[in-house]
């Protein structure tokens, strides 16, 4: 059986390479090329695509005597993520890119590549497992052992099919195991920090990113209370998600935070906490996994943020919508944010947040 392996350069991904040469798949490994630094307006080794990380991936295929090649996918990433992410905050929504690029480019294009030479699985080093229902057969998405790196919220995109084609090596093991196989094997990344940032956006400064990627600075507006009433001045919409206190530079004596962000007119609403808080939550582009729909009312677990807990729901399933209703009201839900559902440690699935009340 033959294996592509997804290397960027990191200790997972390479040690993702070596367990599954360890288990006697014929492997390749291959970095995607998402985009130039200069592109985004960084330089040297900061971002995922520098040529630090390239080698370093090339070193660690080469220890394991594995064929090791770069693939040019920086015209899809540009359209399907970097494109989407800046639209989506102009549109006053909070993106999150690292689920696009698993749905278009990891799980899509790179098993698009696989099926074009031949190769049987995709493999990649993020932390999660992948079974199988007897009862359903269908494909399932499971939590990975280390919960603290469990990275299935990012995943929900996945198809059947994909999830036919895929391995994750890692989703059995704890991180502190993966560092200590890296260091048996005598991998240059085995202490490699991890990265924390959107490959993109290295500094995390979105809006001067924005305002650099689009050629444009954003419009000042005004913050307004929820009477409509204004109170000052923002620096852009860009600059803000729901729930933000932070960085408003406004006085009062109680503090404010973003509660609504309105493109139309250019307006951020701002409350002392009413309206921060909702139960119900209206997806779109949903991708169900461990079932074809849900024909009746389901209890399971949903996450509205990737560093979110869990908090017991319950969703319906209106054609190609999902309606979650939390038992307790929830606080800064944000659209353009994912919203994924469990059933234990099983992935039901998951869309894209268009509403929240």
């Amino acid at each position: 059986m033959k294996a592509l392996i997804a290397m960027s350069g990191g200790v997972d991904s390479s040690v993702a390479a070596y367990l599954m040469k360890t288990r006697g798949f014929e492997c390749m490994g291959a970095t995607m090329k998402l985009f130039s630094n200069e592109d985004i307006g960084v330089s040297g080794d900061r971002a995922c695509c520098s040529l630090e990380n390239v080698e370093d991936a090339r070193n660690v295929a080469y220890s394991l005597g594995i064929p090791y090649y770069v693939f040019n996918f920086t015209d899809l990433f540009r359209e399907k993520v970097m494109d989407r992410f800046v639209g989506a905050y102009m549109n006053g929504v909070t993106p999150n890119p690292c689920i696009d690029c698993n749905r278009f480019l990891k799980f899509d294009r790179m098993y698009r590549r696989a099926k074009e030479l031949s190769i049987d699985y995709v493999v990649t080093g993020h932390y999660a497992q992948i079974g199988r229902d007897e009862a359903s057969g269908r494909y399932i998405l499971k939590k990975a052992a280390d919960a603290k790196k469990d990275q299935s919220y990012v995943l929900y995109a996945m198809t059947q099919e994909q999830l036919a084609h895929t391995i994750f090596p890692l989703g059995e093991y704890q991180k502190e195991q993966v560092r200590e196989i890296a260091e048996q094997q005598g991998f240059v990344n085995a202490r490699k920090r991890d990265s924390q940032d959107i490959c993109f956006v290295p500094d995390g400064d979105y809006a001067a990113f924005i305002e650099r990627y689009t050629g444009k600075s954003c419009t000042e507006g005004d913050f307004i209370d929820l009477n409509g009433n204004v109170l000052g001045r923002h620096k852009g919409i860009i600059r803000y998600t729901i729930g933000q206190r932070k960085g408003l530079g406004i006085s009062s004596d109680a503090p404010f935070f973003v509660t609504r962000i309105n493109p139309d007119d250019n307006t951020i609403t701002l409350t002392h906490g009413e309206g921060l808080f909702s139960d119900t939550v209206i997806a779109e582009n949903i991708n169900l996994i461990s079932t074809e729909r849900i024909d009746a009312p389901m209890r399971v677990t949903a996450k509205a943020r990737y560093r979110h807990k869990e908090q017991p729901a319950t969703v319906t399933q209106d054609g190609d919508r999902l309606t979650v209703k939390f038992d307790t009201p929830q606080r800064a839900i944000t659209p353009g944010q994912s919203i994924v559902l469990y059933d234990g440690d099983v992935v039901v699935g998951g869309g894209e947040i268009a509403s929240a009340f």
